[in-house]
């Protein structure tokens, strides 16, 4: 049956697909559990990073599960199945906590577009990158055509989702697309997460949301997350909050 995993090591959690017999191609179901998952690692600070991987060599992830999409009234496709991808992915984007997608096999449609909402990506040399929607009469409905362009050269994806073209790993590197490219993908993944657990969690957070508005992800809530952390830390806050439990004017210092 297929699944999103939750396992955890130590400070790292690892979120497993698990579909190996159609490719890790993602279901409702995963779907669905991928959301609760993140919601939960959001709450959990022993939890410092993240790691996407998937069960099998063959495959990452090669996009969604036709079964689910194919019987799917127009209305449903574009209400549900689109907008509910985007917004477990745009959690997964969203992460306060670090993340790595470990592609040890191909990531095709929406599987690179998992991968590409990670923070940082390694790669496998015999693994290739697609966008193979147009060849069943759609198009990238999980921010193929938005956050990878930011990511990638609008030529890269252009030959990716209008030409059918594959991009190999080696090609994926040298355009800053993943971090590695290793024979054992996870050992280079988990590489990274051990240095990332070193550092201050907070400091990560924020620096995180910091380049995520700059290159306008989320932006507007970024900016008012960033600005209310700032006064939360004030002695104003404190007062405003303790004049109001008092029933009281409150008198602020600015500080």
């Amino acid at each position: 049956m297929s699944a999103v995993h939750l396992l955890r090591h130590g400070e790292v959690a690892e979120l497993r697909l698990d579909n190996p017999d159609k490719m890790n191609a993602l279901t409702v179901t995963m779907l669905e559990q991928l959301g609760r998952h993140l919601d939960a690692l959001e709450r959990e600070p022993a939890i410092r990073a993240v790691m996407l991987t998937a069960e099998g060599d063959r495959a990452f992830c090669t996009g969604a599960d036709i079964n689910g999409w194919g019987d799917l009234s127009p209305a449903e496709f574009a209400r549900h199945w689109v907008r509910d991808g985007h917004r477990i992915f745009d959690r997964l984007a969203r992460l306060s906590k670090p993340s790595v997608a470990v592609l040890q096999g191909h990531a095709f449609g929406g599987g690179l577009e998992l991968a590409t909402a990670c923070d940082l990506r390694v790669m496998a040399p015999g693994a290739a990158l697609a966008l193979p929607e147009a060849g069943v009469g759609i198009v990238p409905g999980w921010s193929g055509t938005q956050r990878l362009l930011r990511l990638l050269p609008e030529a890269m994806v252009k030959e990716m989702a209008l030409f059918g073209h594959r991009v190999k790993a080696e090609r994926a590197l040298a355009c800053g697309f993943v971090a590695a490219v290793a024979e054992d993908p996870r050992a280079a993944a988990e590489a990274l997460l051990e240095r990332a657990v070193t550092l201050s969690p907070r400091a990560v957070e924020i620096a995180k949301s910091m380049i995520h508005a700059a290159r306008g992800e989320d932006r507007a809530a970024m900016i008012e997350a960033l600005g209310s952390a700032a006064i939360a830390a004030t002695d104003d806050r404190a007062e405003g909050v303790g004049a109001f439990r008092d029933k009281r004017k409150p008198t602020f210092s600015g500080k």
